[in-house]
């Protein structure tokens, strides 16, 4: 990944990307600390792959949280909350649960929704839309809420899929550290592997917290991104799918 024409991933005037510069300064004149804080206000992701370290699942789930739980309880101690307190004693154990049992349990393979297939009996050659799934996410540079809207549509090379399971694959990929760029390809690429078909669709709307509760604080601007692969590629095929996501929703 490149910023500013510097990569990440090689040296800045001969020290580690990783490391601080000895006067503090990297290649093209930012600060070690302004770098990082451009990488995250640009939320650039260097692979399509969650980053992830090779012994990522070599700890069970209750070690995980015990060893969250300790270090979360530092985090508070050091910002100075009192945990003696009755509202805050129990509030790193609730986090530990939290982030391994629930806003983070996609990053484990073994929560890979398996998907349901049938035959395409009715012959259904057009476009399937699932739009407005429910997307809540975590922005992998300051771990704070990316909440919006995602639309989904393929069209059958002969298999159909279970409706839920297209919800159930966003939540999936949405249940980790995430940029949306990423999100968003991974989702397709899922999609394209289970149906076995290049006629896949997805696009995102979501409201970033990290634009609207820091930084800029800008509570109106949203993010859309897309991923057009197979017909979707065609200019028709792509306005008839806006076309429906337009459409106001069925309310029950």
């Amino acid at each position: 990944m490149k910023l500013n024409g510097t990569s990440l991933n090689t040296p800045l005037n001969g020290t580690p990307a990783n490391g601080a510069h000895q006067n503090g300064y990297a290649k093209n004149g930012h600060s070690t600390a302004e770098l990082i804080d451009e990488i995250g206000d640009a939320h650039g992701a260097a692979s399509i792959d969650t980053p992830m370290r090779p012994d990522a699942f070599d700890l069970d789930d209750a070690t995980k949280i015990d060893l969250i739980e300790e270090h979360f309880r530092e985090i508070m101690s050091i910002l100075g909350l009192d945990l003696t307190d009755d509202s805050l004693n129990g509030s790193p154990r609730r986090v530990a649960k939290m982030y391994v049992q629930e806003i983070f349990k996609g990053l484990n393979p073994a929560n890979k929704p398996e998907p349901t297939l049938f035959d395409n009996k009715f012959r259904y050659n057009e476009m399937l839309v699932e739009k407005d799934i429910t997307v809540q996410t975590y922005c992998e540079h300051h771990f704070v809420p990316i909440i919006g809207r995602a639309h989904v549509a393929y069209i059958s090379s002969g298999k159909v899929i279970g409706l839920s399971k297209l919800n159930r694959i966003v939540d999936y990929f949405s249940k980790r550290p995430q940029v949306q760029e990423r999100l968003t390809v991974q989702i397709a690429d899922e999609l394209k592997r289970v149906l076995e078909t290049e006629d896949v669709a997805v696009l995102i709307d979501a409201k970033h917290l990290c634009v609207s509760t820091r930084g800029v604080h800008d509570v109106n601007s949203s993010t859309i991104t897309a991923s057009y692969s197979g017909k979707f590629s065609d200019e028709a095929t792509r306005q008839e799918l806006l076309r429906y996501i337009g459409q106001p929703s069925v309310t029950i």
